[in-house]
Parts: C-alpha cells; sequence; structure tokens
C-alpha cells in the first residue's frame, strides 16, 4: 500500500490517466530522491519572485493534462535569465492544449542517465538504468533488472552500460556521485514496488548526475 500522500496524488490523477509533472516530482521527493527547487503556478509575477528568490536562469515547463512529452509541444525553455522572458514563457504557453500553469524550477545539469520501470506480465516490477536525455532511443545503452534492487545491483547495472566509463569521468571528466546515483536507483525501485499495483509505467529522464549530486529533472507516471 502506498504512503498516504503518495496514495493522495496518485488518485487525484486517476481522471488523467498519468501523473502530472509537479505531482510525479512530490512523489519522487517524499520517496527520498533530490528534485530541483521549484513552484507550479499560473501567476506570471509570483513565478517571477519565486525565480529571483532562487536566482536565474530558471526552467519553464507548460503542465497541461493534453501535452504527455512537453519538448515535442513546444513547452518547456530552459535558460531563462530574467523576469520579461519569463512572463513572454507564461504568456506563450497560455495558448497551449490544455494549459493549466507552468513549472518553474532550478537549472540543473550534468550527465544525463534514465531512470525507469514498468510492471511486467512475468516479472512484475522492473527497473531500467541507461544513458539519458534526448538521445536515450538513439543511444540504446540500458540494463534491466528486476525490482527491488539493493545497492550491489545497481553497481552491476551501472558497470555493463557500454558507457559506464562516463560514470567514472572519462577524459578528464569529472566522476558522478556514485553513491548519489546509486541511492536514486534504489529509491525508485522502493517506489515501484509501492505502486506496482497502480501504475504502468513510471520515468525519469534525464536524472542529472554530478560530483555532487544526482537530480530528478523530469519525472512522468502513467497509471494502470
Amino acid at each position: 500500500m502506498p504512503d498516504g500522500e503518495i496514495k493522495k496524488v496518485i488518485e487525484r490523477s486517476r481522471e488523467t490517466g498519468w501523473v502530472l509533472e509537479p505531482d510525479a516530482k512530490r512523489v519522487m521527493a517524499l520517496s527520498g530522491m533530490d528534485v530541483p527547487q521549484g513552484i507550479f503556478t499560473a501567476d506570471p509575477n509570483e513565478a517571477c519572485r519565486f525565480a529571483r528568490k532562487i536566482g536565474y536562469p530558471v526552467v519553464a515547463k507548460v503542465v497541461s493534462p493534453r501535452i504527455v512529452h512537453k519538448s515535442e509541444a513546444g513547452g518547456v525553455v530552459t535558460d531563462i535569465r530574467d523576469d520579461k522572458t519569463l512572463s513572454a514563457v507564461f504568456e506563450r504557453f497560455s495558448g497551449l492544449d490544455g494549459y493549466m500553469g507552468v513549472l518553474v524550477e532550478e537549472s540543473v545539469s550534468g550527465l544525463e542517465l534514465i531512470v525507469g520501470g514498468k510492471v511486467d506480465e512475468q516479472f512484475g516490477p522492473v527497473v531500467l538504468v541507461g544513458m539519458g536525455g534526448v538521445g536515450v532511443e538513439i543511444y540504446r545503452d540500458t540494463v534491466i533488472r528486476m525490482a527491488p534492487l539493493e545497492a550491489k545491483d545497481v553497481e552491476g547495472m551501472l558497470r555493463e552500460l557500454t558507457a559506464s566509463r562516463l560514470l567514472d569521468g572519462y577524459r578528464g571528466g569529472r566522476p558522478v556521485n556514485r553513491n548519489a546515483l546509486v541511492g536514486t536507483v534504489v529509491k525508485f525501485s522502493c517506489l515501484l514496488m509501492e505502486i506496482e499495483g497502480d501504475m504502468e509505467s513510471a520515468d525519469l529522464n534525464p536524472v542529472m548526475c554530478t560530483p555532487e549530486r544526482c537530480v530528478v529533472a523530469d519525472a512522468r507516471i502513467m497509471l494502470a
């Protein structure tokens, strides 16, 4: 049975059939994962005050029950550096199908990974880890295991990735925070076990990893 707060999020998402990003981020945070500072609002003035408080640049994403793939719909703007630009983004997003508001978040960067999961008919909840971002379908560098996962399982998955050397700081690059990455995947695995009866799939893409942290930059949960 899911945690009480997570269950409430799932129940109020039944009508749309999927958990919108602000609520999906809430679920990940409740599960112990690192998510960007953010605010969900339809008020551009409130968004500007928030952006000045945390410091520009920020990212803006449209929130709409009719837009699952935000980038393809023109619903994501990165590197916003001032109030004027942020207000203009609100104006444009308000014309998109099903507009409810905008998720404004701190900008995060790092090595992009994907952490995903689904409920397999034969094996139950399974977890996928791989190189993420917009190139995930091009590189197809992923590994899948049955949930639940322990840290040693995740370490084994990471070693199997073709691009695993990038995690260790390839050619002068800085290594990612391995403990943070492994911890994120283990916590995600636990979440899948908790909500397996309610979900069809869940994706964190990208998870931005640096030497300091691994942050869930985007999250989506499709309900069963």
